[in-house]
């Protein structure tokens, strides 16, 4: 079974917090329910459609595979099952970022992956981010629920 980097319920809170950039994509901010963690994440809209108070659940994997082998960075059409059969909306990316905020308990870490231009930002508990390395390729995959 694949072991995911992450994996939370999140909830929109806010569209576009700094006004609308761009056609197709907006940029929505969400808070997590188990970990409170807070998300600014880049949506191409036109294809998966997003509203304030959207429920989704997220995953972060760094394979697609079910059975956790490495991602070999081709695809190869056929009938093979993967993780991103159950999810509505799936991007590939990189981690080009990690960093802290903070001292003592109010220490917060953040997370920046690209998703070929689009991009997220996921900060919360320092802890979280210890499953993660620069360079590191992310799998985000998303659905309603």
């Amino acid at each position: 079974m694949v072991e995911t980097l992450f994996e939370d319920i999140f909830t929109v809170t806010q569209k576009d917090p700094d006004g609308k950039k761009f056609d197709r994509v907006n940029r929505i901010e969400a808070r997590s329910e188990q970990f409170d963690m807070y998300m600014l994440l880049d949506v191409n809209t036109e294809i998966y459609p997003m509203r304030v108070k959207d429920k989704f659940m997220m995953v972060l994997a760094s394979t697609l595979n079910l059975d956790g082998t490495p991602d070999t960075g081709y695809f190869i059409q056929g009938n093979k099952k993967s993780l991103a059969d159950k999810f509505e909306y799936v991007m590939n990316g990189k981690l080009y970022r990690i960093s802290e905020e903070g001292s003592g308990k109010h220490v917060k870490a953040d997370i920046f992956v690209s998703f070929g231009g689009l991009l997220m930002q996921l900060r919360g508990d320092p802890s979280i981010a210890a499953k993660f390395e620069l360079d590191q390729k992310i799998f985000l995959l998303m659905r309603k629920v």
